[in-house]
């Protein structure tokens, strides 16, 4: 089992790195009411083809990183750097998708307009789309839905896939099909991905690197290395696993 707090990793991995952020502090300042602290001193950093779940309690400042990350909020102190051309996808918690587009029209308007000809059949049978491409969002499950939400993340061939809680609210088969499909897909291409959650057995599953955050203001309680292979990680070892953090870090990690 890794030590969990290792941060001897991180030196030497920035030639690596995808993207590194950095927040020393993003205050949000809301019309009539006091300021709120959101984050403050958290480092980021993606590395090629990796797998990074960030794991943190409700309300903590999880979405307020990613968007950061993602550029869509660029008010807080502190440096964002990227691997120039890096082409992000995003898959958040609601699939997102337009109603009166199909499913296939839905994935080709993610695309820059020169590439929206693309084929795209070869994603399709993957993620088992295909039978759904002139179908629209009404006719689909939930965990369908977020299929289509992934494909239009990963036709633009990124180099980093970025998810926020994309299996919540899914039941255990559902989520575990979507799962595979995620982390297959992302292999498959060398996409390094980088998942937001509170669920730790699930990031336990997949994740080569944990990132814990304290509670609001959002900071790095500790980075946790796992070198454990993915086909070791049984039931067991989770669940040892799981209950060391929870010790080391109940802050974050629940006992229960």
């Amino acid at each position: 089992m890794p030590a969990a707090g290792d941060k001897s990793t991180a030196a030497g991995a920035e030639d690596s790195a995808l993207l590194t952020l950095t927040v020393r502090r993003k205050v949000y300042r809301p019309a009539g009411s006091e300021p709120v602290e959101a984050v403050r001193d958290l480092a980021v950093s993606v590395r090629t083809a990796e797998t990074l779940c960030l794991i943190g309690p409700s309300g903590a400042g999880k979405t307020t990183t990613l968007r950061i990350l993602l550029g869509l909020d660029r008010d807080f102190e502190g440096t964002l750097t990227a691997r120039p051309a890096l082409r992000i996808g995003m898959v958040f918690q609601e699939p997102r998708l337009l109603p009166w587009r199909t499913v296939e029209e839905n994935v080709r308007l993610s695309l820059p307009r020169p590439e929206r000809g693309q084929s795209l059949d070869a994603l399709f049978d993957e993620l088992g789309l295909s039978p759904w491409r002139g179908r629209y969002p009404r006719a689909l499950s939930l965990g369908m839905a977020r299929r289509v939400a992934l494909a239009r993340a990963l036709a633009l061939a990124p180099g980093l896939l970025v998810l926020d809680e994309p299996f919540v609210s899914l039941d255990d088969a559902a989520a575990s099909s979507l799962r595979a499909a995620v982390f297959g897909s992302a292999a498959s291409r060398g996409a390094a991905v980088l998942m937001v959650t509170h669920n730790v057995p699930e990031a336990l599953a997949v994740a080569d690197r944990l990132l814990l955050l304290s509670g609001r203001p959002a900071s790095l309680v500790a980075e946790v290395p796992i070198r454990t292979k993915r086909a070791e990680r049984g039931r067991d070892w989770a669940e040892a696993m799981r209950r060391d953090l929870a010790a080391r870090y109940p802050e974050t990690v629940a006992e229960g």
